[in-house]
């Protein structure tokens, strides 16, 4: 039963039900859908997943591919709604300090041991460990209880709103395979999902394949495979020959190239994604606002749209979508050329300077990386585009920050637990420079930070509203990004092929899917 539901979640699902009346859905009309060639089914990425430690990881792909073999207690249905997965109910105290789960019984990890509460304990225990990306999550827990086999009990030390929704990002690993050791949870991952890990060659693939004692009943398929196919058109071709059963990315610009045949479906929906350029403020070419707002303004955002995804993406005026709860636009930053001149001039930066841009070596990034190369040419700003393989950006991200060596960084990030917190937390708060969080534009704004940790603990959502509208008015104007767009998630699939959830944060659940 619930008893008590934190109210930002209902806020939020009242303005994710509004942003979704502007959904866009293509689809191919299919009169003689093909049939499925076998029950392997083949999921074409942009990009390699990367390691397979749950509580390790943070891009939206490689969750994609954890989650086939990992659970958590609470998760998020299509519908944007918080629903019991591993907890069968859950109830919160009227304080909002403590969190009792009352767990599913008959689940078991792929090792056959039973999931429970000491389960519970051992992956709580285990991200104590500050290296750990979930330890952002269990260092607000100041008492965890475990009466009984089936309950846990946990009690934070300050209220945290957004807390049940990072909950959702919590998967759980066999006792055993943690007790043996990281290498043990990357080479053989071990939950309760409905899939078991079979194999993974790094840079080409990870293949799962159903796990017939899964609580919820196996999965129909025989296996599925998710393939990293950096390059568009060869993502596009492997969906036309049957190589691949399902593709996201859908490239915008091939999807004329597909649309109508019969067998192929095309599926583009709003999504809570942020395209944006960290600029580094700790760099002496970067340090003064107004040259980042030059930046800003030297941007030309609708031929940026047109260029990189095809007009299937849409302008952005603060730090996050719209989809994302207490959105509060701003002044947009036009493609005004003069303005962004005279701003250069201003901050004594007119005879321009050098820069480099880091981002992934898949086609659509380098693309978006080459007109921003292309647009900052015009107010006098020579910047060298280094695209590297994701593990490789990745790390150099992470550098301690006396070494670090990023200018700019051409990235996206969407906000797996929707809410405003998750949207901003991890890349502008003080705290989230790197190592540890993403935070790579080296931003450190004290009232940017007071207010987001203050924010936590309110439920008022006037209150919440006005201390989230002024953070994205500071962060608009302090510009520590280049802002962007916010591009719509575009899958494309063979006709035979359901069951497969797409999200707006471009995650996949495939826990039923189908190839008929």
């Amino acid at each position: 039963m619930y008893k008590r539901k934190i109210l930002f979640v209902f806020i939020f699902l009242t303005v994710f039900a509004f942003a979704a009346q502007g959904l866009l859905t293509v689809s191919a009309q299919s009169d003689n859908a093909a049939k499925a060639p076998d029950q392997d089914l083949v999921i074409a990425f942009n990009n390699d997943i990367r390691a397979l430690d749950p509580h390790n990881v943070s891009d939206t792909l490689t969750i994609s591919a954890t989650r086939t073999m990992y659970e958590s207690l609470v998760k998020f249905n299509e519908k944007q709604e918080i629903v019991p997965l591993l907890a069968e109910s859950y109830e919160i105290s009227d304080d909002g300090l403590t969190y009792t789960f009352h767990l599913r019984s008959g689940v078991l990890f792929h090792d056959g041991t039973e999931f429970n509460s000491d389960a519970v304990k051992a992956n709580i225990d285990r991200c104590k460990d500050e290296s750990l990306r979930q330890n952002r999550i269990v260092k607000q827990i100041a008492n965890a209880e475990y009466p009984d086999p089936y309950t846990v009990i946990l009690t934070l030390a300050k209220p945290n709103n957004t807390f049940l929704n990072k909950m959702t990002m919590f998967d759980f690993i066999a006792p055993a395979t943690i007790a043996a050791g990281e290498e043990k949870i990357l080479r053989e991952p071990c939950g309760t999902g409905p899939y078991t890990f079979k194999d993974r060659v790094e840079g080409d693939h990870v293949t799962v394949v159903p796990f017939e004692k899964y609580w919820d009943g196996a999965p129909q398929v025989a296996s599925l495979t998710f393939k990293a196919v950096p390059e568009d058109g060869a993502r596009v071709a492997m969906l036309q020959t049957g190589e691949a059963d399902y593709i996201y990315p859908m490239p915008t610009t091939q999807i004329k190239v597909v649309e109508g045949k019969k067998d192929i479906l095309i599926d583009a929906k709003t999504s809570n994604i942020m395209r944006y350029v960290t600029l580094n403020t700790e760099l002496e070419q970067l340090k003064d606002k107004r040259v980042r707002q030059a930046i800003n303004y030297a941007v030309d955002k609708d031929a940026y749209i047109k260029t990189v995804f095809n007009g299937y993406a849409s302008k952005v005026y603060s730090c996050y979508p719209e989809t994302i709860q207490y959105y509060a636009p701003q002044p947009p930053y036009d493609f005004n050329l003069e303005k962004a001149k005279a701003l250069m001039k201003e901050a004594g930066a007119e005879n321009g300077f050098k820069l480099t841009i880091w981002g992934d070596n898949i086609t659509s990034e380098e693309k978006g990386m080459q007109f921003i190369q292309q647009q900052l040419k015009q107010i006098g700003i020579d910047v060298e585009v280094m695209p590297m393989e994701a593990n490789v950006v990745a790390e150099k991200i992470q550098a301690e920050r006396d070494k670090a060596e990023v200018n700019m960084w051409y990235v996206n990030w969407s906000a797996s637990s929707f809410d405003a917190d998750g949207a901003i937390r991890a890349i502008l708060h003080g705290e989230s420079i790197p190592p540890g969080q993403y935070n790579s534009a080296y931003y450190n704004n004290e009232e940017v930070n007071k207010l987001m940790d203050e924010a936590l603990a309110i439920t008022d959502p006037k209150i919440l509203q006005e201390k989230y509208a002024r953070i994205q008015e500071i962060v608009w104007d302090d510009a520590p990004w280049i802002f962007l767009a916010s591009d719509q998630v575009i899958s494309g699939y063979k006709s035979y092929c359901s069951g497969i959830q797409l999200y707006p944060d471009g995650a996949i659940d495939c826990s039923k899917a189908k190839l008929n």
